[in-house]
C-alpha cells in the first residue's frame, strides 16, 4: 500500500517538473519566439493573424517629437485679414448685360460693404520677416495682420502669390524672428512621422502629428494649369490650418499645408500639404521676379494604366504618356513624339502626371532638362529645352496691371456725387496708350464697380485689378449721366 502510495507521489512530481520545464521554454525561455495565433474572422473562408511580439520588446516605439514641435511653433504664425463685400439681394438695374456682370443690384447704389473676416497660419523663413502662406488665405484681402507665437502683432504686405500653386510670400517689418529651414521632400518615405502646426479655429500654437499616407497626390481643387502633387498625411488638419507647417522629426519645412478630404468641412483622416520642394521654388522667383517662372515641355499628358502598357508593348506600367506633343513646344523641338512614354526628368524616376508635373516645375523657362522616354521598347534621352506659356524662353516679369490701364484718375468731390447721385466712385481724367483707350472709354468716365467692388480711389481699382486673373468689368456713368458698362480683357 504504501509502494503504490510512493509511486503515486512520484508520477505527480515527475509530470509536475516536466510541466514546469515546458513553461519555462516557452514564456522564460532565451530565444524569443514568435507565436502565431489564427482567428476566424467573419468572413468565409479568411483567417487573420494574432502576431506576438518578441519576449523583452516594447509594445511601439513612436518618435520623440518635442524637439520638432518646439522648433516649429514658434515659427508658425496666425494670418488673418480683412476684406470688403458689397451686399446683395438689391432690385435689378434693369440692364440685362449689367445684371450678367455684376449681379441684381441698383445701379449707382451699392449696398454697404460688409467687412469680410479671415483667418489662417503661416510659416516664417527668414529671420528678416518674410512670410509663406496659401494664396486662398490673403487672396482678395485688403489688410493683412500678423500675430507670433508670443502674441506680437505686424501688419504685413503681400509681396506676391502664385494661384497655380496656391503659395503667397508676405512680408512683416521685424528681425531677429525665428524660422523654418527647408528640408527636403523628396526624401519622405510613406509612413515617416510628421507634424502639422498652425491654427485651427483660431486656436493659436496647434500641433498634430501623423504619418505620410501618398506623395504626389492630385485632389483636383485648383483649377486648369494648377500644379497638384501634395503630401498626404493623416495628421489632423481643419480650418485655420491653411498656410501652416508641415514639419519632419528633425523640425524642418517639408510642406505647407493646404487642404483636407472631408465631406463636413472638418478633418476625416487626410490632409494635403503643398511640397517644399514647390514652395522654395515660388518663394524664390517672388523674390526675384515678382512673378513665378513656369518652364513648360509642351506636351499633353496622361496617366498610364494597363491597357496603354499592353498597346505600348510595355511588361508593367510605368512612366506617363505622351498623348500629343505641342506644336512650338521644347519636347517637340527635342524630337519627343506623341505615344512616347516619359520615365524620368534629370533621371528621378516619374510614374504619375503629378510626378511629372513636380518635378518640370523646378525649372523655369530657358533651362535645359533631360527627359528620359521608352518609344518601341527601347529607351531614348532626350534634351528639352523648357519654354513659357508663350512659346519662348523669355522669363516673365511682374507687370503693373493698372499701367496697362493706361490711365490717369482722381477722387470724386462732393458735388459731383451728388449731381450724379452716386455714392462711390473715381474720375478718369486721362486716357492714353493702353487697355482703356482700346475699349472705347474716354476722360470723365467714372467708375463705380469694378468686378463688382465697390471703387472710391484709384488704390481702391488697384487693389482689384492685381487679384483679377484676367478680365476686368467695369460699371459706371460718363458727366452727361449716361451709364456706360466695358469688359476689358487683361491678358493681351
Amino acid at each position: 500500500m504504501k509502494t503504490r502510495k510512493l509511486i503515486s507521489t512520484f508520477a505527480i512530481a515527475f509530470l509536475g517538473a516536466l510541466a514546469g520545464v515546458f513553461i519555462y521554454s516557452q514564456f522564460f525561455s532565451a530565444e524569443p519566439r514568435i507565436i502565431e495565433i489564427p482567428v476566424k474572422t467573419n468572413h468565409s473562408g479568411t483567417n487573420s493573424m494574432f502576431t506576438s511580439l518578441p519576449a523583452g520588446s516594447t509594445s511601439a516605439q513612436y518618435p520623440n517629437l518635442t524637439y520638432a514641435a518646439e522648433k516649429s511653433v514658434h515659427a508658425v504664425v496666425h494670418v488673418q485679414t480683412k476684406g470688403r463685400s458689397s451686399g446683395s439681394g438689391a432690385p435689378s438695374s434693369g440692364h440685362p448685360l449689367f445684371d450678367f456682370f455684376f449681379g441684381p443690384r441698383g445701379f449707382g447704389q451699392p449696398q454697404p460693404q460688409q467687412p469680410v473676416m479671415g483667418s489662417g497660419s503661416g510659416v516664417i523663413i527668414s529671420q528678416d520677416g518674410y512670410i509663406v502662406t496659401n494664396n486662398h488665405v490673403v487672396d482678395r484681402a485688403d489688410e493683412i495682420e500678423i500675430t507670433l507665437n508670443d502674441n506680437r502683432s505686424y501688419k504685413a504686405i503681400l509681396v506676391g502669390a502664385d494661384p497655380t500653386t496656391d503659395i503667397a510670400l508676405l512680408k512683416i517689418d521685424e528681425t531677429d524672428l525665428p524660422y523654418l529651414i527647408y528640408g527636403n521632400s523628396d526624401a519622405l518615405s510613406i509612413g515617416e512621422w510628421v507634424l502639422a502646426v498652425g491654427n485651427p479655429f483660431n486656436l493659436t500654437s496647434t500641433v498634430t502629428a501623423g504619418i505620410v499616407s501618398a506623395k504626389s497626390r492630385s485632389i483636383q481643387i485648383l483649377g486648369q494649369m494648377s500644379i497638384e502633387a501634395f503630401i498626404q498625411t493623416d495628421a489632423a488638419v481643419n480650418p485655420g490650418n491653411s498656410g501652416g507647417a508641415l514639419v519632419n522629426t528633425r523640425g524642418e519645412l517639408i510642406g505647407i499645408n493646404t487642404a483636407i478630404a472631408s465631406r463636413t468641412g472638418s478633418f476625416t483622416g487626410y490632409s494635403f500639404a503643398v511640397p517644399v520642394s514647390i514652395v522654395e521654388k515660388v518663394v524664390d522667383d517672388l523674390l526675384e521676379f515678382g512673378a513665378v517662372q513656369r518652364g513648360l515641355l509642351g506636351v499633353s499628358i496622361r496617366e498610364m494604366n494597363n491597357e496603354l502598357a499592353r498597346e505600348l508593348g510595355m511588361d508593367r506600367v510605368r512612366g506617363v504618356y505622351v498623348a500629343e506633343a505641342m506644336e512650338g513646344g521644347g519636347a517637340k523641338a527635342a524630337g519627343i513624339k506623341s505615344r512616347d512614354v516619359i520615365l524620368s526628368v534629370n533621371g528621378d524616376a516619374v510614374n504619375s502626371v503629378p510626378q511629372l508635373q513636380e518635378r518640370v516645375s523646378r525649372f523655369r523657362p530657358g533651362d535645359n532638362v533631360q527627359i528620359e522616354v521608352l518609344r518601341d521598347g527601347k529607351r531614348k534621352p532626350f534634351t528639352v529645352t523648357l519654354r513659357n506659356i508663350h512659346g519662348n524662353t523669355d522669363l516673365v516679369q511682374n507687370v503693373d496691371k493698372m499701367s496697362l490701364l493706361g490711365a490717369s484718375f482722381e477722387p470724386l468731390s462732393d458735388a459731383e456725387r451728388q449731381r450724379l447721385r452716386i455714392r462711390n466712385g473715381i474720375k478718369v481724367t486721362e486716357v492714353g496708350s493702353g487697355k482703356f483707350r482700346d475699349a472705347g472709354i474716354r476722360e470723365g468716365y467714372v467708375i463705380i464697380q469694378a468686378n463688382r467692388v465697390p471703387v472710391n480711389s484709384e488704390d481702391d481699382l488697384r487693389k482689384v485689378v492685381d487679384v483679377a486673373s484676367d478680365a476686368l468689368f467695369l460699371s459706371g456713368v460718363y458727366q452727361n449721366g449716361r451709364t456706360a458698362f466695358y469688359a476689358i480683357n487683361l491678358q493681351e
